[in-house]
């Protein structure tokens, strides 16, 4: 027998966006319900990207979940870039008035806000997709594919870009822009300690190649490869073949190990706008995805679920009978998702390789050499890349 639940936010989704949304607002006394296709063990078993921002890392101290990412995340402060035979470090952090970024696994991240949820009494529905949605002036119904019904005044979409919540906007009520970006990346993760303390970009002939914080015994690879290539085309000999070779530094040692995770990763980019449609929100990979250059994807989605927590405020401060009030979380998020946009765009095309056989491709390569030498020796070019790179600050700050 199917039962009817009502709250006052239905949160569709429970990745970094929903589960951020859902503890924000259960410590305002807001009631809210979480639904998720995915059972825990699936949730968790997702290895996904680790940099958090300095405004991520004070949104979870603030909301007394950052024990844990303090405890065993690790700080990071730095860049090493390689090009051309020449390696130089930036401490992004002293550009930065001391700000830095924390590297904690995105799926040790999604574990503690869950736990958090939990503890705290919150209502969470797990291995419950969402079958049908529909909404109107009034509120929102979801119907799961348990049977159960959830009711409430606002939708929060947090389930991805081809989930319930996206997929159920008119035609035409939000414009999508796309980008498929020309290039293609094998990532990986190895059980190999990190060979350095700091991130690692490297440009080279045969492409770019990036080493990554995980763990004192995890570390993560990017290589650029060919367009349209296959994971088996890439057997380890290979790959370590390739990562030795790209990131070659004189006194460098490159540490290996056997490598559990690999992927092929589609390149490609997206903005919704605006990331709302009447009292249904659009969080995280629902309303925008980005290439994984600069770790700006779990960023993005824990900042909307701030900013949407925010304007849910304002809205009750205001009377609750004002619905442009709400329009204030599109208004306020779409820049800041260009932002991200842009320096993420701007940081591939400063590392990787062109393939020789393009006509500007020589071109193009002497432009990346010049941003480069800028971030070695220009102060206000390298000033703004730590902004852009550590992001914005908090709104409380």
């Amino acid at each position: 027998m199917s039962s009817t639940t009502h709250t006052r936010v239905v949160i569709a989704g429970a990745g970094p966006a929903g589960l951020t949304l859902g503890n924000l607002l259960q410590q305002r006394d807001v009631p809210c319900v979480i639904v998720d296709k995915f059972t825990r063990e699936q949730l968790l078993g997702r290895t996904r990207a680790g940099l958090l921002e300095y405004r991520t890392v004070e949104t979870f101290k603030r909301m007394g979940l950052a024990k844990r990412l303090l405890a065993e995340g690790h700080r990071h402060s730095g860049c090493e870039f390689r090009s051309d035979g020449r390696a130089f470090y930036t401490d992004i952090s002293e550009y930065y008035d001391g700000r830095s970024h924390h590297v904690f696994p995105q799926q040790e991240v999604v574990a503690d806000l869950l736990d958090g949820f939990i503890d705290a009494g919150g209502d969470i529905r797990l291995g419950v997709s969402a079958d049908e949605l529909q909404f109107d002036a009034d509120g929102v119904r979801l119907v799961g594919s348990d049977g159960s019904v959830l009711t409430g005044e606002f939708l929060a979409g947090a389930d991805g870009q081809h989930g319930l919540a996206r997929g159920s906007t008119p035609a035409g009520a939000i414009t999508e822009y796309e980008m498929q970006h020309e290039f293609q990346w094998l990532t990986l993760q190895a059980e190999a300690p990190p060979s350095a303390e700091h991130t690692i970009y490297a440009q080279h002939e045969r492409g770019f190649a990036g080493h990554l914080l995980r763990s004192d015994t995890v570390t993560r690879f990017h290589l650029q490869v060919p367009p349209g290539d296959v994971v088996e085309s890439w057997p380890d000999e290979r790959i370590w073949d390739e990562l030795r070779a790209r990131l070659e530094k004189p006194g460098w040692t490159l540490n290996e190990g056997p490598i559990f995770s690999k992927n092929m990763l589609d390149m490609r980019s997206r903005v919704a706008e605006p990331m709302q449609y009447g009292r249904v929100f659009l969080l995280g990979d629902a309303a925008h995805t980005i290439s994984p250059s600069g770790g700006k994807g779990l960023n993005l989605a824990v900042a909307d679920a701030v900013e949407l927590d925010r304007v849910l405020r304002e809205f009750d401060s205001a009377g609750g009978g004002d619905d442009s009030v709400l329009q204030a979380y599109s208004e306020r998020r779409v820049p800041d998702v260009w932002r991200a946009q842009e320096f993420s765009h701007a940081l591939l095309h400063m590392m990787h390789t062109y393939p020789a056989g393009e006509p500007d491709a020589a071109f193009r390569q002497r432009l990346q050499q010049s941003r480069l030498w800028q971030l070695a020796n220009a102060e206000a070019y390298a000033t703004s890349f730590a902004h852009s790179y550590i992001g914005p600050l908090p709104v409380e700050d």
